[in-house]
């Protein structure tokens, strides 16, 4: 049989340029009117009883090649174990081999979360008792950007994710959220929906997802540096986003993001916005704390470095929501290697560890929304 290379699908990204035998080269595709690409996702098919290498040629030239050195492929079977396979990365290439038992195989950046998933989450969730759904605005390209809204208590709380379509680890993250927010056998979420109202929006960035970008949208715009001025023909779904927290107000907030390089789970806060003081970052902190006390998934010591003071980018989420509604809000990173202080040799970091990590905010931040 003729092996064959497709990622004419949703959230596809590669393509074929030289198969010689058992080798394949390939080269991800740069997202649409830009140059950012690292997202790669595709199906191997007529392979079956071979042993095949696996080159993308132009990794050292992706928006991250600092990321790749002890990075591991997923590779799956049947698109719903996603498994690290041993990864090399020399030259700018990155290369791994897989001898195919199979008759299809598919190979990921990460674990997909395709719009197709995404539909579904929405229709499964907009339908459980106590959730409101509302569309909020349209992308570029005309899809919807979904909030699932559940609470009656007085505190706005947002938590949005997949500004970076390519961070699909942050979709299984809501997933996890909006499963744990609407079980009303859950002490701790029935708790903190009797004192807060929590709006989400698990996917800020679809047409990214679908088209298989890494880091912008349908015009090739970066959503996480529009905050300051987002408008309806670049960045029609933060515009859309922000005018419904300026109805609600926002007092906390999570924005969820995977990071290429750091083999660890950590949060960025606001510091450098003209309005920090002690007392607001004091939250930010005691979250983080709290959090890492509460969960081996996450720690505290390893991160980005923090903004001098003034020196804030008020065109990236947190930031504008810090300054704009004093809210405390944070940047929460997730692996695309592993948690290296707890990791998992099969696995590395994954679509289920990602979920657990969002039941694990959700109880920390019942535990300390008296205080916010």
């Amino acid at each position: 049989m003729t092996l064959s290379i497709n990622a004419a699908f949703d959230s596809g990204n590669i393509r074929v340029v030289t198969v010689e035998g058992d080798r394949v080269d390939l080269e991800i595709v740069a997202d649409h009117l830009s140059d950012f690409f690292q997202w790669f996702h595709f199906r191997v098919a007529g392979a079956r009883g071979r042993t095949v290498t696996f080159r993308i040629l132009n990794a050292g030239k992706s928006a991250y090649p600092f990321g790749w050195p002890g990075y591991k492929v997923r590779a799956s079977t049947d698109r719903e174990a996603w498994r690290m396979t041993p990864t090399t990365y020399a030259d700018g290439v990155l290369e791994w081999v897989w001898t195919v038992d199979t008759e299809l195989a598919w190979f990921a950046y990460f674990a997909p979360y395709t719009m197709d998933r995404h539909d579904a989450l929405v229709a499964r969730i907009a339908a459980r008792p106590g959730v409101t759904h509302r569309e909020l605005g349209r992308s570029l390209d005309g899809q919807a950007i979904d909030c699932l809204s559940m609470g009656s208590g007085p505190k706005p709380v947002w938590i949005y994710a997949r500004q970076h379509p390519g961070e699909s680890m942050c979709e299984w993250f809501m997933e996890g959220l909006l499963e744990r927010l609407t079980d009303d056998a859950d002490p701790h979420t029935r708790d903190l929906l009797a004192k807060a109202t929590v709006r989400c929006v698990p996917n800020m960035n679809p047409d990214g997802t679908r088209r298989g970008h890494l880091r912008t949208n349908a015009g090739g715009v970066n959503l996480n540096r529009e905050w300051h001025a987002p408008s309806p023909d670049r960045s029609p779904e933060v515009l859309c986003v922000r005018n419904a927290m300026d109805e609600t107000g926002v007092k906390f907030a999570i924005d969820v993001h995977g990071d290429e390089a750091i083999p660890a789970n950590f949060i960025a806060g606001y510091e450098g916005i003209p309005s920090w003081s002690d007392d607001h970052g004091a939250h930010f902190y005691e979250f983080g704390r709290r959090l890492a006390a509460h969960s081996p998934d996450f720690q505290t010591e390893l991160g980005y470095s923090k903004a001098s003071a003034g020196k804030a980018n008020l065109s990236m989420s947190t930031n504008q929501l810090a300054e704009r509604y004093r809210a405390v809000a944070c940047t929460l990173e997730m692996p695309f290697k592993d948690h290296d202080p707890n990791p998992d040799p099969e696995f590395g970091w994954s679509p289920d560890r990602s979920k657990r990590l969002a039941h694990a905010c959700l109880e920390t931040l019942a535990g300390m929304i008296d205080d916010l």
